[in-house]
Formats: C-alpha cells, structure tokens, sequence
C-alpha cells in the first residue's frame, strides 16, 4: 500500500498534463471543431430568447414538469410536430473562460486523486511500471470516457461527437497512467 501523500508529484504533474492535452484537443486540433453546428435565422433566434428573457440555464422543449404532464394531448402533439431538443444558454458574454478554466484544472486534480486511491491502496511501493500503467490508465480512462455515451444515449449528443471525447479521454488517460508508472515510489 502507497499513500495519498507520497502520490502528491503524480497527481499534480498528471493534472497538469492532462489539463495542456484537454486545451490542446480543443483548442488546436481540427476534431472537435465540427461537433456543434449553426442553427438556421440564429439571429432570429437570438432576438426571440432575449425577448422571452430566457436565462442562463438548461432547458427542454416541449417542456413537461413532470412524467405525468408528458401524457396531456397537447404535449403529445407538441412533441410529434417538433422540433424538439435540449437547449444550454450562457449568460451574456458567455463561458467565463478563467473560472472555467481553473474548474477543469480542480476536475483533472481530482480525477488523478482518485486514481492516486485505487493504484495507492491496489499496488505496492516498487510495483513496475507496467502494472502501475495498467491500474491507473484503467482507473484514468473510465473517469474520463466512462460517462460520456450516456450524453449520446440520452440527451442527443451526437455518437461521433461522442466517440472523439471518449478518444480524448483515452489520450487523457493513458497520460495519467503513464505519469504514474514513471513518478511512482
């Protein structure tokens, strides 16, 4: 067994890494940029949800508060005319990008945490490389792939929008792993 403490370089210098990867996936790489699309009259649209003073926030419609209410004829028909669909609206001026930024940074420290636990309490101090890589990549990848097809299943998240974050989840992961088989006690 390996404590948390004597895992303090992995878990920032794998958070750290993943962070610069996550960053570089989505701000210099080509793949994602086709994964969200224009609406039609977006102008339009952006002029109507001001008019309704439509709030940060998720939204769906046709909106039904409860299961109950998803029974009502005129729900019904709302639903089968459509268009129907999930909608997140940001605040005016959008994502603050250094809060978000420095959450991401707290998400990929608390990932490697966590995987710091399982390979701490599963492997021994002087395990090999390999089988520290194997514990924590596997550990690294489920947080960071695991849940994502749910957003597919779901809420409507396209499967190949989906499948090029679960690849970077893997890249993410496999980077925690390797940091971890190289800086382990």
């Amino acid at each position: 067994m390996v404590l948390l403490t004597e895992l303090w370089l992995p878990i920032v210098v794998s958070a750290i890494l993943v962070f610069i990867a996550s960053a570089l996936a989505w701000m210099v790489m080509p793949h994602h940029r086709g994964d969200w699309g224009k609406l039609p009259n977006e102008d339009e649209l952006m002029a109507t949800l001001r008019k309704q003073g439509a709030s940060k926030g998720q939204y769906t419609f046709p909106h039904a508060p409860s299961h109950q209410a998803t029974k009502d004829p005129a729900w019904q028909k709302k639903l089968k005319e459509g268009p129907g669909g999930m909608v997140i609206l940001f605040q005016p001026g959008g994502p603050q990008m250094g809060k978000n930024m420095a959450l991401h940074l707290i998400y990929c420290l608390v990932i490697s945490t966590l995987v710091a636990y399982l390979a701490g309490r599963t492997l021994a101090a002087g395990t090999e490389y390999l089988a520290v890589f194997r514990v924590a990549g596997t550990a690294a990848i489920l947080a960071y792939s695991g849940a994502l097809p749910v957003a597919a299943i779901w809420f409507g998240r396209s499967w190949s929008s989906v499948f090029k974050e679960i690849f970077d989840g893997v890249v993410y992961g496999l980077l925690t792993a390797g940091v971890f088989g190289w800086l382990w006690p």
